[in-house]
């Protein structure tokens, strides 16, 4: 039995693989249940025991030698070109790092700028009600201002719906809290709309809100233009134009000026050199009593803009659809962004 074992121990000190397959076969050569070592054991119960120790000594030379090979057969530079495997004992390679979506970079960018003058952040849930979504921000049943959102209601509840905007978290947080409010809702809303390279049926919106005593019109400009600022540049001017939004007395569209130096800002602006980025307006007394604040008491401004519209204005982004199809050689471009 000892030359056996010996002539086991000289194969498994000169075997050299070249491939994966070749450690496989020797292992179940060796370690299968009627492998070698195996069968080696077995016989070691028949032998006289003062050659047990001598013989066991020898099979444990084998066992280990046998593990040794199977386990971590890249002993050598030589043996590790031939077989090709890595060795897990190496350290890691700190190369490749991830990045966050440019949505996210955009969303933490306008909510540091906001956190930054006092506004806090609320959230909500987005499948919502229809009281919070409209009632409640003075669009009541049959109201024509409901057709200006193309809505998706839960086909066995039609009081039940994907919001369509993140106002509906505004409702919400003036029920639980008195006034002064200052807070930012962002997060993901949903319209019925055909996807291009404009549009989406789900996109991402912040809006906020204001409410205290003699807040006026004139603080709603300020804060907008000091966000201009921060996100676009010192150098950022705004305008405000008139528009129609169901919870804003009086409304406004903001704009921000882009410029016209290359044929690009030409193409994004029309030719204007203005880009329109969000709606705003001073909150309409009757949400306010909605939500049960006093309304001759307190006034209010708020305001909504799209992330997905923001970021392809800051990263220059002609197609939306590049934010949600997950491409690699896309998202890379925003690795140092982190």
């Amino acid at each position: 039995m000892l030359n056996n074992i010996s002539e086991a121990i000289k194969e498994v000190e000169n075997f050299s693989p070249k491939t994966k397959e070749d450690i496989e076969v020797f292992r179940l050569r060796f370690l299968a249940k009627s492998g070698t070592l195996n069968s080696f054991f077995n016989e070691f119960k028949n032998i006289p025991n003062q050659e047990k120790k001598e013989v066991g000594q020898m099979l444990n030379k084998l066992k280990n030698l046998v593990k040794e090979k199977t386990t971590n057969p890249l002993l050598s530079n030589k043996t590790e070109k031939k077989v090709g495997l890595e060795d897990l004992s190496k350290p890691v390679a700190n190369n490749c790092i991830g990045s966050r979506h440019p949505l996210s970079i955009i969303e933490q960018e306008i909510v540091e700028i906001f956190s930054s003058i006092g506004f806090s952040i609320s959230e909500g849930p987005e499948i919502e009600d229809d009281w919070h979504n409209f009632t409640a921000l003075n669009v009541p049943k049959n109201h024509p201002a409901r057709d200006m959102q193309d809505t998706f209601f839960i086909q066995t509840n039609p009081d039940i719906l994907l919001r369509t905007h993140t106002s509906s978290v505004q409702a919400r947080y003036m029920q639980k809290n008195d006034p002064p409010i200052r807070t930012i809702s962002p997060g993901r809303v949903y319209r019925n709309e055909a996807v291009s390279s404009r549009s989406h049926c789900l996109f991402h919106q912040i809006e906020g809100l204001y409410i205290d005593k003699d807040v006026s019109f004139a603080d709603l400009k300020q804060t907008l233009l000091y966000f201009a600022k921060k996100l676009f540049g010192k150098k950022s001017k705004i305008r405000l134009r008139p528009s129609y939004f169901p919870f804003t007395e009086p409304s406004a569209e903001v704009d921000v000026y882009w410029g016209l130096e290359t044929e690009s800002d030409y193409r994004i602006t029309k030719g204007t050199g203005w880009l329109e980025v969000l709606g705003c307006g001073m909150v309409d007394p009757a949400v306010l009593e909605n939500c049960e604040i006093d309304s001759k008491t307190y006034t209010g401004f708020a305001f909504g803009m799209g992330i997905e519209r923001i970021a392809m204005l800051k990263y220059k982004v002609d197609d939306l659809r590049l934010f949600y199809e997950n491409d690699i050689r896309f998202l890379n471009q925003f690795s140092n962004s982190i």
